[in-house]
């Protein structure tokens, strides 16, 4: 099995990173693939709501210069997905915010591409707004078809400096448990993709 984690954090190696870290590696532990895929700080463009999605259908945005086709394509091949985030102005990052916005659009555009697989937000934050950014995510995932697995709390780390979050030990006992209850999930529910109920409204085909 395979896990994409996405960073919406401009920083390498910084709070966000280290959140999707330790979520992975009770999954690699367990043999699945994990990757984490850094989009902070690069060029992912918005939605551009012109629909050429649907009259395409290949599984590709219109925008062709920026990285999210060849992200998509990660995207579709992993059984689980893992957005994080740091919080800004209460919200995510303005790349992982382009990214959900596409993403979602050329799923649903593609036969609801993104239903049965797992999803899970996970969010570092300074003080206060990460709910907002953590309901963000889950938006996504819960009107994309997709599984939220739960934790011990919600998947928050706290900390300014990078590094800091590795203090927070409620945030890492959390991160460990949330990538054992998605193999947890994955196990469970692996048998049983071919009969997931995906829904045809708003296809438009």
């Amino acid at each position: 099995m395979y896990v994409l984690a996405i960073n919406g954090s401009p920083r390498k190696g910084g709070n966000t990173h280290i959140l999707l870290e330790n979520a992975v590696a009770p999954l690699a532990a367990k043999g699945w693939e994990t990757e984490i895929v850094q989009i902070g700080g690069k060029k992912m463009k918005g939605c551009l709501a012109c629909s050429k999605c649907f009259e395409t259908k290949d599984n590709c945005c219109i925008i062709k210069n920026d990285m999210f086709n060849e992200l998509f394509e990660k995207i579709l091949r992993a059984d689980a997905i893992i957005l994080g985030t740091p919080t800004y102005f209460t919200d995510v990052s303005a790349e992982l915010k382009g990214l959900i916005d596409r993403m979602g659009y050329v799923a649903i555009a593609n036969g609801r591409a993104l239903a049965g697989k797992i999803g899970a937000a996970v969010v570092a934050v300074r003080r206060g707004g990460a709910t907002h950014a953590f309901d963000s995510i889950n938006h996504l995932f819960l009107m994309s078809q997709m599984i939220v697995p739960g934790s011990i709390y919600w998947n928050l780390g706290y900390g300014l400096a990078p590094g800091d979050v590795k203090s927070d030990a409620e945030a890492m006992a959390n991160m460990e448990n949330l990538g054992q209850t998605i193999h947890w999930l994955a196990s469970a529910t692996h048998d049983h993709k071919d009969s997931f109920p995906v829904s045809t409204f708003g296809r438009r085909d």
